[in-house]
């Protein structure tokens, strides 16, 4: 069901779940949720500690334990807030945990990149960008390293750090096969990049990141580094701040130094849909590396005694679609369906995922609710099954204070209650008008869900067939219809007149029976389908014990009864052939 339609029927005793996250999308896309100052410091003061404690594992420990796209998605999450609750803060520091370790000075500064979240933030970046052709890479999956040559020689490798120091790793580095020790140059070169594991044949869209980074930053760590582990890494330049201003002699020189890598996958971009098309090619690309996205950039940049340790003008990263994400519920919605199956969906603040905004989960069943245990106000991890279902995995971050988790009564529903319009029966009632006058009930062309809103908002429909009562004048007088739809909606209640005991019957929501079955079960006439219990209907060829005491129940009811006692040609045999067992998906019209 459409998450509008979800959201607008909640039941009556789950309303005071959202009541505290009624603010608009954003609002709660700027701030923490909460109503007062200190629920919203507590969210706040949440998230700061999961952040942190992710950053200490990995530039301390060098484990990763949480998906890149929940972490950058906690991270933005935490900018805004932070420029809510503190807008006059400085701008956060590049440091990471692992400051308190570094030993030695980059020569040059370390950036970082800006990760603009979506096609339209990239067009606009490229819109600002003074000439073109841009260069475009992918953004190697791996840990960030600064190479210091002196004379020819490998004299320094340093750790990013925070962009202005980092650790010495360079007894770990000398030992890579790929990163050559002497250079045929006296003069001084710094390169920047990234320590890779190397892959074979590595697919992002299909193997994901596969631990690359970690492996990397696990290996880099230890104190000594084997052969055969340090064969396991490779190198990608990415910047050379002391070399030749003009990019095109940079790659060239590059190469010529035993760093051919990074003029294999830079391609220059002027447009947005160039850039999109890399992105694309590179992300299910069969590639020696675990990559995360694409980093556009100008080929020419200041020189290197400009840069400082913070994102700079000139180049920008666009990531991958994110496969999970973190996001942020701002209420559980319960719909009924049709039979009575009661479905809890988490209404989420929106997010990308897998560039499609997310907006509302599933949560499948109550039992599935229960064990999940989210609750408004949670952060929660979000991921894609099969590549294309949205659900979610945890709660990673619980809101302070929970809300109560209060599960509706599912003996409430089932595949005969509401068969009319009452307190809490809105949403299955207009459920059973919807599959009524769909494609595998009356098949009423022209008629959808919104026209029995429309009709039971009016109160014009109080029952499952009131609407063969209705008239061309009582439908005109309804606001915004006209003649002409008046006369569509009519023409289309009179074609189901016509329509045979099979499609009456299944329009009413009589249980599947099997085509096997049907020309002998149902072409008794009405009495006897009212009398036969379970055990008869079981006589019948793949009918068995559920099945037969669910068509009992339906003949047997005395509201169907009464329906069924109004209809017209019910007493003549089912049609064969052309109807099937298992209906199609309701009109929606």
């Amino acid at each position: 069901m459409k998450a509008r339609a979800i959201r607008c029927v909640i039941l009556a005793w789950l309303c005071v779940a959202g009541a505290s996250h009624s603010q608009g999308a954003d609002a709660g896309a700027a701030c923490p949720p909460g109503t007062d100052p200190a629920s919203r410091q507590q969210s706040y003061g949440a998230l700061t500690r999961q952040l942190q404690a992710w950053d200490e594992a990995y530039y301390q420990r060098g484990e990763r334990l949480v998906d890149d796209g929940v972490y950058d998605e906690a991270k933005r999450r935490w900018r805004r807030w932070r420029r809510c609750l503190e807008p006059d803060a400085p701008a956060p520091s590049q440091s990471t945990p692992d400051s308190a370790r570094d030993e030695l000075e980059h020569p040059f500064a370390q950036t970082g990149l800006d990760k603009l979240p979506d096609r339209r933030s990239v067009g606009e970046w490229l819109s600002r960008q003074p000439n073109r052709p841009l260069w475009i890479q992918p953004k190697i999956d791996g840990v960030a390293v600064t190479l210091v040559y002196r004379k020819g020689r490998l004299q320094r490798a340093i750790s990013r750090g925070d962009g202005d120091k980092g650790q010495d790793w360079t007894a770990a580095v000398r030992r890579i096969e790929s990163i050559p020790a002497a250079l045929a140059t006296e003069d001084p070169v710094t390169l920047q990049g990234e320590l890779y594991l190397r892959l074979t044949d590595h697919v992002q869209a299909r193997d994901g990141g596969a631990s690359a980074r970690s492996r990397v930053a696990g290996l880099l760590n230890r104190r000594e580094l084997t052969a055969s582990e340090a064969r396991e890494i490779g190198f990608f330049a990415w910047a050379w701040p002391d070399g030749p201003r003009a990019g095109g002699e940079r790659l060239q020189r590059l190469a010529q130094l035993g760093f051919p890598d990074t003029a294999s996958y830079t391609r220059p971009v002027s447009r947005l849909s160039q850039v999109a098309h890399w992105r694309d090619h590179w992300y299910h690309a069969a590639l020696p590396f675990a990559s995360d996205g694409v980093v556009i950039k100008r080929p020419e940049r200041p020189p290197g005694p400009a840069w400082r340790a913070e994102p700079p003008r000139w180049s920008i990263a666009w990531k991958y679609p994110a496969a999970r994400t973190l996001a942020v519920v701002e209420a559980i919605d319960v719909s009924v369906g049709r039979t009575g199956r009661l479905t809890p969906v988490a209404r989420l603040e929106p997010v990308l995922l897998d560039d499609r905004e997310i907006g509302s989960v599933s949560l499948g069943s109550l039992s599935h609710w229960e064990a999940l245990d989210v609750r408004p106000g949670d952060e929660v991890e979000v991921a894609l099954a099969g590549a294309t279902i949205p659900r979610i995995e945890r709660v990673v971050i619980p809101a302070t204070p929970r809300a109560d988790l209060t599960l509706p009564d599912e003996a409430r529903y089932d595949a005969l209650s509401c068969l009319a319009p009452s307190v809490g029966c809105r949403e299955q009632f207009l459920a059973r008008l919807a599959w009524l006058g769909g494609k595998q009930g009356l098949d009423m062309a022209g008629v959808g869900p919104a026209t029995w809103n429309t009709l039971v908002d009016a109160g014009l429909i109080d029952g499952l067939l009131s609407w063969r009562s209705l008239d061309i004048a009582r439908l005109q007088s309804l606001p915004g219809v006209g003649e002409a739809r008046a006369r569509q909606w009519i023409e289309a209640f009179h074609a189901a007149e016509a329509r045979g005991r099979w499609r009456w019957l299944v329009a009413l929501g009589m249980p599947p029976v099997p085509k096997a079955a049907r020309q002998a079960a149902l072409a008794a006439p009405l009495p006897v389908l009212r009398a036969r219990s379970a055990t008869a209907w079981q006589a019948f060829p793949g009918i068995g014990p559920a099945r037969g005491e669910q068509l009992a129940r339906f003949f047997h009811n005395a509201t169907i009864d009464e329906l069924l006692t109004t209809l017209p040609s019910l007493d003549a045999s089912p049609p064969q052939g052309s109807e099937t067992d298992e209906p199609h998906s309701p009109k929606t019209i």
